[in-house]
This record gives C-alpha cells, structure tokens and sequence, in this order.
C-alpha cells in the first residue's frame, strides 16, 4: 500500500496493474481489501486503484463526523496527486455514496461510474436513527462487537461462514473514529437519484437478489440508455465476496462497452 495526503489526511491505496483507470471504493468498516478477490481478475487489462477511504484501513481517521463530499474530494486529491485526469469509478455501499458525489461535483474526471450495492436514496428517518444507535454501540461496545453484529447481516442466507470470517477480519482493523464519523456522513447524506438519471456518462448499476441492506429496487433508480443494470443471484449486500469471477465479468463489460448515442 502507497499514501498520499488527501485534504490534511493520509490515504492509503493499491495501485495495481496498466492501462486504462479503474478505481474501486469499498463500503463502510471495509478497506481496499474488500476487492482482494476482484482486482487480480482485472489488472492484466486495466490499472486499479483502491484506497482505504478516510477512517478505514490503514489510511487515517481524524476525530468528529465525516462528510460524503469530503470523502469524495479525497478520492478527487488522490487522482489529481497520481495525475490521472479521468478513470471509471466505482462504488460499493459507502463507496458508492461517494461515487455519487464525485460524478455530481467532478463529472468530467469520469468515463463512467457505478454503484454495487448502493443507491442514489437518502437515509430513511429509521435509517438515520439506527446510525445514531450504531455510533453509541461502537463507543460502548467496542468496533469488534460492532462488527460481528454488522458482517453476518451483509451477505446471503447461504453464505459460506469463511466469507463472513474474512469480512469481520478486515472490518476489526477500522478504527472506532473512523466507523463513527463515517455512520455520520451516510446519515446526513442527500438524495443523489438526480445524479443517475440526468448524467450522460456510462453508469453500471449491481445488486444482490438477496440484499436486505440495498434492495436491487433501490439501487435500479433509472431506466435510461446509458445505464447498465444487473443483478447477482443468490447474493446479499457484498458482491466482492460471494461472486467476484462475476463481478469481475461485470467490470469488464462495463468497461469495454460502446457508450449509446
């Protein structure tokens, strides 16, 4: 893993592979190993880059509440820092809040972007509360309890538990500030399904059948030309690990296809 500062914090990132960009930003208390299985599948054809987002993984975790906007403008620093003046970017759960974000406020660094597991929809006002009830666990409880109450939720009923156990592996390592001040952000987080219906450019849009984090209705918020939708079957809120040979088809796919006129 490299660094590089991003608005006054340390970002850590894989850089990995040649050719055209590919950036990968994983979901809330994961790291850019949540795509340990997905990114050798795609660097014999494209340069891939995932960064542990702000208070994740290894990159630093300042104290108080995040923003989504923030933590776009960090991945914004981090492309301009690699001078990389265009890539595709895509987001899961989290990562894909901040995908929506970045193509609002920086469209013209994108070829295309995508969500996997994750929706343009705001937090519902139960959602907002349960965030609030998520940072009271962490500073009570700890972010092991916090995430072995959090991992067996994200993935399908028939998940194999080794999947689960590598999921709570990499979660364990988010710091507790970080987990707090990115419940935070997703909270106060604006509808985005604006930014998928009125874009020009190339958007992939992935969910799980089984997903009761992200329902497929809420993430397939548009019918346009340019949007690519697909669906998973037999798999929950976490793509990444319960068919990343298809995920990585997906990518490609995406990639590789003719944008609609």
């Amino acid at each position: 893993m490299e660094n590089v500062r991003c608005e006054g914090s340390n970002i850590c990132y894989s850089d990995q592979g040649k050719g055209e960009v590919i950036v990968l930003l994983h979901g809330f208390c994961g790291s850019a190993e949540y795509w340990e299985k997905v990114i050798p599948g795609l660097t014999a054809n494209y340069r891939v880059i995932a960064p542990d987002l702000r208070g994740h993984g290894a990159s630093d975790a300042p104290l108080g509440a995040y923003t989504i906007e923030q933590m776009a403008d960090d991945v914004l620093s981090l492309l301009d820092a690699l001078e990389i003046p265009e890539c595709y970017l895509l987001g899961h759960s989290l990562g894909g809040y901040i995908t929506l974000s970045f193509a609002q406020h920086h469209a013209s660094r994108l070829k295309g972007f995508g969500l996997i597991h994750s929706s343009g929809y705001p937090d519902s006002e139960e959602a907002k509360e349960n965030r609030l009830k998520s940072v009271t666990m962490i500073q009570s409880e700890g972010i092991f309890a916090f995430v072995d109450q959090l991992v067996p939720g994200l993935f399908a009923p028939e998940a194999e538990p080794r999947l689960l156990d590598r999921a709570k592996e990499i979660g364990y390592k988010t710091p507790p500030q970080g987990a707090i001040g990115a419940s935070l952000a997703m909270r106060e987080r604006p509808d985005r399904r604006d930014v998928i219906s009125a874009t020009a450019l190339p958007v992939l849009l992935v969910a799980g059948a089984e997903d009761s984090k992200v329902t497929p209705e809420r993430t397939f918020t548009s019918d346009n030309q340019n949007i690519t939708k697909v669906t998973l079957p037999g798999v929950g809120h976490m793509g990444m690990f319960e068919a990343p040979e298809q995920l990585v088809q997906i990518i490609k796919d995406f990639v590789h296809a003719p944008v609609q006129k």
